[in-house]
Parts: C-alpha cells; structure tokens; sequence
C-alpha cells in the first residue's frame, strides 16, 4: 500500500469518526429528551450498537464501491480524497450549525461531483444507480418515517387510552432504551458502510485491490471502530435540535418515532440503498408530532431542515468537483 492510499484510508476514517459524532444524535436525542436515558449512557449504547451494526451486511457498500461509477473507471486516490473532503466541509458546516443534515447524500454528493470533474463529462456516472439506490430512497425514507410515526403513534394512543399518563411514560421509558439500541444498530449498518465503500474504491484505485473486489474485512472493522469512537464523542448541538426543536416528546413519542425508523432503515440497508438515518428518524418525529395535532410540529425548523436535505446532494456534489478541480492542481 503506497503512503499516499494510506493517507485517503485515514481521511475517509476521520469522515467515518465525524459521521459517528455528526450523527450520534439520531439514534439517542430522543430517548435523553424523554429522559429515558442519560446523555453518558445514551451515547454509550449508540456506541456499541453502532460498532455491532457497522459489522453486519455489505450491501449498502457495494452500492458505494461499484453500484455508482461506471466499473471501467478507476478514480485516483486525490480524488476519492476530493470526494471525503467536500462530504467533510459539509458535515463540520451542519454539524456546527446544529442542522440535522445527511452525512450519507454529502459523502454520495461529493463523489459523484468528483467524478464528473476526473473524467470531465457525467457518461461514467452510472446514473439508474443514483436514481434507484440514491435519489428514490432519499424521496421516499423520509415519507415512510413520517407515516410509519404518525401511524405507531396513533396506535398507542388507542392502545394507552384510559391508562395513567405516568405509568405509560414509565413503561415506554423503559421501551425505549430497547428502540435506543435498534436505531443506532441499523444506523451503524447502513452508514458505516458507505465509508467501507469509499475505502474499497480507493484501494482499488492505488491497485490493492483487483477492480470489483468485495469490501475486506479489515476495512469493516476499522471502519466500525472509528464510527463507535465518534460516537463516544458525542453530538450535543444535533441533539438538540432532534430532541426537542422539531415538536416536543415524551417516551411514547420517543418509542413510535425510534421503531418507525429502524423499520425503514433496516429495509432500504436490505435493498442496499445509502439512506440517511438522520432524514428518516426527523421525519419519524414530525409523523409523531402531527399524530398529536399538526400545530404541536415546529414547522418552521421542519422547513429548515427539509431545505437542507433538499440542498445537500447538490451542494455537495459542487464542495466535491471544487476539491477535486483544486488537487488536480497540486498533482
């Protein structure tokens, strides 16, 4: 392995450790807002269940390291390293603003964006594979998550009528540390795996690896520890915003918003689509809140948010082909 492809596989792993803490906030803001979990504990188990998560099924990495450019091309390491630093800037960007934004679409962004400034044209971008694996689930995640909390949420309150709003909130606490671990278990598997794609692509870049190789196993699991250990660092100001900026919850909110999120991610992760956690879990929210009445959503920093989705993959796509056009410079 030449020192420069080493280089790209520690920057993708500081992507990997910013998507962990970038990203902490989806599995467990809403069980610390309940008050389900402690903020130390919370981030603990999103640790561990992120670690677990990142170490099963490679489907969503085989999108990422072959279902996106055209298996003929083979991008040079600055340039995959061009793609990790557009989807960098962009996380630091949203994390620091404490926008809920999609590490997912700004590491896809800024790839795709990267390529066509590589090969100067969009003809080895392998486009029916952004539409159906990138583009369609980033369209439709999000409006399952809104149903699916909006329909578990109307469930338990029929299930919960009648019954003392203290000892349904201490019984969907506890529900809730068990949601907390789902999450964060299918977040690990669907998001660490787009990093473990982006390595495989530029190992088979620098020649390591014979093109159209499997993601190794030495590059799951460094890519599963590095994401558990920006996990353990936390996301305070994400947090923030998932836990109580968008409508304000209580543990049965927390369990409906949770559970429709791990149903949606577990299933685009069996179909291999890079979905973003944070899109379906916010939404998951937003179903949740309009369940109660539609003025308890915050529409306001919905609209923010939904803006930002909107925006990233563009945005990123750009922050790529600017990265890659400024190191061509320098190679």
């Amino acid at each position: 392995m030449t020192g420069t492809v080493l280089f790209v596989v520690v920057v993708a792993l500081v992507f990997e450790f910013i998507n962990g803490f970038h990203d902490t906030a989806n599995a467990i803001a809403t069980s610390v807002y309940t008050r389900a979990l402690t903020a130390g504990k919370a981030i603990a188990l999103a640790a561990v269940m992120n670690l677990v998560g990142a170490l099963v099924g490679n489907a969503v990495a085989n999108t990422i390291a072959h279902g996106l450019i055209n298996e003929g091309v083979e991008l040079e390491e600055w340039v995959i390293l061009a793609a990790l630093l557009g989807a960098i800037i962009w996380n630091l960007i949203t994390w620091w603003q404490g926008i809920p934004s999609s590490s997912s679409h700004a590491l896809i962004g800024s790839l795709v964006g990267a390529a066509m400034v590589f090969t100067m044209g969009v003809s080895d971008i392998t486009w029916s594979g952004v539409l159906q694996k990138v583009v369609l689930p980033l369209i439709t995640s999000p409006f399952l998550g809104f149903f699916f909390g909006f329909a578990i949420m109307k469930l338990i309150f029929k299930v919960c009528h009648g019954h003392s709003p203290g000892r349904v909130n201490g019984i969907f606490a506890k529900l809730q540390i068990a949601t907390a671990a789902l999450v964060a278990f299918s977040h690990g598997m669907n998001d660490a795996q787009k990093t473990m794609g982006i390595i495989t692509l530029a190992l088979i870049g620098g020649d390591v690896l014979p093109a159209g190789s499997p993601v190794p196993w030495e590059v799951k699991v460094i890519c599963a520890i590095a994401i558990a250990a920006g996990t353990s660092a936390g996301g305070q100001r994400i947090m923030k915003t998932m836990g109580g900026g968008v409508t304000k919850l209580q543990p049965p909110g927390g369990f409906a918003a949770q559970t429709s999120a791990t149903i949606v991610i577990e299933a685009m992760s069996f179909l291999g689509a890079p979905i973003s956690t944070t899109h379906v879990l916010t939404s998951a929210v937003m179903g949740v809140g309009s369940a109660k009445r539609l003025s308890a959503v915050k529409w306001g920093k919905a609209k923010e948010i939904v803006v930002t989705w909107v925006i990233t993959l563009p945005l990123c796509a750009a922050l790529g082909g600017a990265c890659c056009f400024l190191l061509r410079l320098f190679v």
